[in-house]
């Protein structure tokens, strides 16, 4: 099972005229994890980070990424608001076309 709570961890990013950053410098973002929590280990990761896209919105920023563990490859959606809350989600990167598919299914009813 994958850990929610995992540090986002990257290098440089570049942003577009879309409001898209690609690359993985979050600004110092990281997951509450403070310590080492139930894993142990502090700063020690669990997955690799294969690509990563930063999507600057109104009143929040959302991160994605791709990464491979041990299990395979997933894909982490983070979203952080301006209050400072943090919501992960993350699903398995051979879900991605029903994701796909969802969204343009929500983008035509917009």
């Amino acid at each position: 099972m994958f850990d929610p709570m995992a540090e986002l961890t990257g290098g440089s990013q570049s942003e577009d005229s879309s409001g898209l950053a690609r690359g993985g410098d979050r600004g110092g973002f990281r997951g509450p994890r403070a310590g080492g929590g139930a894993r142990g280990g502090g700063d020690r990761s669990f997955a690799d980070e294969i690509h990563s896209v930063t999507i600057h919105a109104a009143q929040r920023t959302f991160y994605i990424d791709l990464k491979q563990s041990s299990n395979g490859k997933f894909f982490k959606i983070s979203e952080k608001s301006r209050g400072g809350r943090k919501t992960t989600i993350m699903f398995d990167a051979e879900d991605l076309p029903k994701f796909i598919a969802a969204l343009d299914e929500m983008k035509s009813k917009v």
